[in-house]
């Protein structure tokens, strides 16, 4: 069971890295085209949840591969 609740974990994890890089990559060409600073806030936030995403992404699959 704790196995289901971790690929759930992961999954959902995956999810959140690929809605966010679609955020940023929107957002990120509505700066660089428009100069929209509002959309380069978004960016950085967007790349800030990808970097927070990776970290625990990373030790999920460190404490599988521990496991």
């Amino acid at each position: 069971e704790s196995s289901t609740i971790n690929n759930s974990v992961m999954e959902e994890n995956i999810n959140k890295l690929t809605i966010n890089y679609d955020s940023f990559s929107n957002d990120i060409d509505k700066f660089t085209t428009n100069g929209n600073s509002a959309a380069g806030t978004r960016a950085r936030k967007a790349l800030a949840e990808i970097s927070k995403i990776c970290t625990m992404r990373r030790k999920e699959i460190q404490e599988k591969k521990n496991a």
